[in-house]
């Protein structure tokens, strides 16, 4: 008898993807084409309005069923959805008040309030919409208060860093009761640019919404390796936590000129940068066998940002890399042929009892 491996995939998560032309520009072309490529699940971004209507898939079971229905069709399961977007909006530093009101509809612009509200709705929605679809895990972004002044330079004011992360909180734990009350995890993409952004901001936000259990971890090594953090040690720390994963490479490669932070250069002379799978320097092989041994169960989710490599290619190579690294799980330990039936007399015979 074959065993399967406990972590499902090959996955791909469409935001990438997406686009205006064939056959990025529905759902049902865009599933048989990730369905082509030799994945089994896709992960949906809830705010394109090409792929998928939010607020239908809050209220209405038949428009589920009906999104369900053409992935299956197409020869996909749906994954997790994501809110990544409307994630981010939740929490925003006024510093990026511009630059965010492009994730939100127009009559929120310039309206942080409202924009926030809108944002909290959305994200809200999507724990109804992944329980109406059967659904228990879900992917996004935490905001951001605090982000400006990851650098303590100037000084920080006492009291800052403990507030961005108690209005975090305060912002997220009603979020995360619905998420609870709907049975579906919320999965934190521990990402720069969040307020959590590694594993010691992780714990902070844990604190700050009294140790949710609905707060859980989207794990991408990618943005550790951008770090210079130990992603291996990470999955030691807070496998526990760790309820989703994309699949994404990086390398970091610092000279003379730039570390991690890289110069202000745009992602192609960045020292650290994203890349296709198998391209970087994450070491894939180890991640997939310690997230087995911790007993992770989800999918393995190709995420695509590439500098370098076309989407279309990454996402033909990406299928196969994942499958190439998903274990069948053993079943029995190399060393039963060895050994015999269990002998309480024996045993106490060999410890001199």
């Amino acid at each position: 008898m074959t065993s399967e491996s406990q972590i499902k995939g090959p996955a791909i998560f469409l935001a990438q993807f997406a686009g205006d032309e064939a056959p990025f520009d529905s759902l049902p072309a865009i599933a048989a084409w990730a369905a082509g490529l030799g994945y089994r699940g896709v992960q949906i971004p809830t705010w394109d309005a090409r792929l998928f209507d939010l607020d239908r898939a809050a209220e209405s079971g038949d428009y589920c069923d009906e999104v369900l229905g053409i992935c299956r069709e197409a020869g996909v399961e749906v994954t997790e959805l994501s809110t990544h977007l409307q994630g981010q909006l939740v929490a925003v530093n006024p510093a990026y008040d511009r630059a965010f009101d492009a994730f939100a509809p127009a009559r929120v612009h310039g309206n942080p309030r409202a924009r926030t509200e809108w944002a909290v709705d959305q994200v809200t929605k999507a724990a109804a919409a992944s329980r109406r679809m059967g659904l228990t895990r879900h992917v996004g972004f935490s905001g951001a208060l605090a982000w400006p002044f990851l650098y303590p330079w100037p000084q920080r004011p006492d009291g800052l860093i403990e507030e961005a992360f108690a209005e975090l909180g305060r912002r997220w734990t009603p979020i995360l009761d619905a998420f609870a009350e709907n049975g579906v995890s919320y999965g934190y993409e521990i990402h720069p640019g969040e307020d959590i952004f590694d594993g010691a901001t992780f714990e902070m936000f844990l604190d700050a919404v009294g140790g949710h259990v609905a707060a859980t971890i989207n794990y991408d090594p990618s943005h550790f390796v951008l770090q210079a953090l130990d992603y291996l040690a990470f999955i030691d720390i807070y496998h526990e936590r760790i309820t989703s994963f994309h699949v994404k490479d990086a390398e970091f490669n610092p000279d003379g000129r730039q570390g991690v932070y890289s110069g202000y250069q745009p992602w192609v002379s960045r020292a650290g940068r994203f890349r296709s799978l198998g391209d970087g320097q994450v070491d894939f092989g180890a991640v997939f066998s310690r997230l087995t041994q911790y007993g992770y169960d989800g999918w393995a989710v190709l995420e695509w940002e590439c500098c370098l490599k076309s989407p279309e290619q990454g996402a033909r190579e990406g299928a196969p890399f994942i499958a190439g690294h998903l274990i069948e799980r053993a079943t029995r330990a190399f060393d039963d042929f060895a050994g015999g039936e269990r002998d309480k007399a024996a045993i106490k015979a060999m410890l001199g009892l």
